[in-house]
């Protein structure tokens, strides 16, 4: 009677152990409560939650109230000091920000696009709207000889990059980073939603609405719709056909060959006396916006006589007089690194 009782109690303790085992086996711990979805809780996401990718929100973290930004592409050439040499080109570009005329509260709306590493850190170090731009295998990191294959891929890459901008629907002044802003742009700009486009020029032949103007890719104001992007989407279509043309100058031959008003696209060429460059110095100190580093082979160069450059505005803005006396009197230094650049 015992040993029955005994083997009883011994199959019963065994069974136990057996079910606690396959119970353990096939236990989710998914499988509870919140596991199910009830009314209360859905795997829906709401909109506001959607998680936008890194280029929509820096453009957005850097975008005035109208959508419009200030877009300027770096790479370790133009924020490395060129012999251990400060200030870098970089440094010159912001410093444009800081001694120009309204110019300080604008820095909050550039975003600089960093073509490399070391140009992303310097960015983020000086606290800027920043974005890190994806190659597509090329590299962007050293300088880039003017004409050289490896500016000409460079200049591409940086056209496809504005044409996504674009896409999103964000206007923006490009702006090369030799461009000092010396006086708030966007007051000889016409702000006119007509007006699809307005670019730089190397020299102004008088007439704003000419397609004879040589155009300057280095600073221009463009908004996005239709118009534009179709332009932008031919324009880069064609880097292929283009063979030892720099983009600019594929872009002047489409104005020259009528895609304005193929497009009905409204451009206007804006005028060296308020967007001036080393190819050609504003005559009017009072009136100029922007000087732009062009008509220059190096980094180096652009170094040096942007640095005169500043000099010359710091001088004028200490020296001005109720008399206007140094304004008659003013004169740029002369380029002189520039143009000897051609020849090294």
């Amino acid at each position: 009677m015992d040993y029955s009782k005994n083997s009883i109690t011994n199959l019963a303790i065994i069974s136990l152990l057996l079910a606690t085992v396959i119970l353990l086996c096939s236990w989710n711990p998914l499988m509870g409560k919140s596991f199910f979805p009830s009314k209360k809780h859905s795997f829906s996401v709401p909109n506001s939650a959607i998680v936008k990718d890194e280029l929509e929100i820096a453009l957005k973290k850097a975008s005035m109230g109208n959508k419009t930004v200030i877009i300027s592409i770096v790479n370790k050439a133009y924020v490395e000091p060129h012999a251990d040499e400060y200030p870098t080109i970089f440094d010159l570009f912001l410093e444009g920000f800081w001694v120009g005329e309204e110019t300080r509260s604008l820095v909050d709306h550039l975003l600089i696009v960093a073509m490399d590493q070391m140009a992303y850190d310097r960015c983020k170090f000086r606290r800027l709207n920043c974005y890190k731009l994806v190659g597509d295998g090329g590299d962007f990191a050293g300088e880039k000889l003017y004409m050289s294959d490896e500016f000409i891929k460079m200049m591409w890459r940086r056209t496809l990059f504005l044409l996504e901008v674009l896409k999103r629907g964000y206007n923006f002044i490009f702006t090369d980073t030799d461009v000092l802003w010396l006086r708030n742009p966007f007051s000889r700009l016409r702000m006119n939603k007509n007006i699809d486009f307005q670019i730089s020029t190397d020299w102004f032949n008088g007439k704003a609405s000419s397609e004879n103007n040589p155009i300057n890719t280095g600073f221009y104001f463009i908004r996005s719709n239709n118009k534009t992007i179709s332009l932008f989407e031919k324009w880069y279509g064609m880097r292929d056909n283009s063979t030892g043309l720099k983009e600019q100058d594929v872009l002047a031959n489409l104005v020259r060959g009528g895609v304005l008003n193929e497009l009905s696209l409204n451009a206007r060429f804006l005028n060296t006396l308020y967007f001036s460059g080393f190819c050609r110095d504003s005559s009017d100190i009072t009136a100029v916006a922007t000087v732009h580093a062009n008509c220059c082979r190096s980094i180096a160069a652009k170094v040096v006589d942007l640095k005169a450059v500043l000099r010359d505005w710091k001088g004028f803005k200490g020296n001005a007089t109720a008399s206007n006396s140094s304004t008659k009197n003013f004169q740029w230094s002369s380029h002189a690194a520039c143009r000897n650049s051609w020849g090294k």
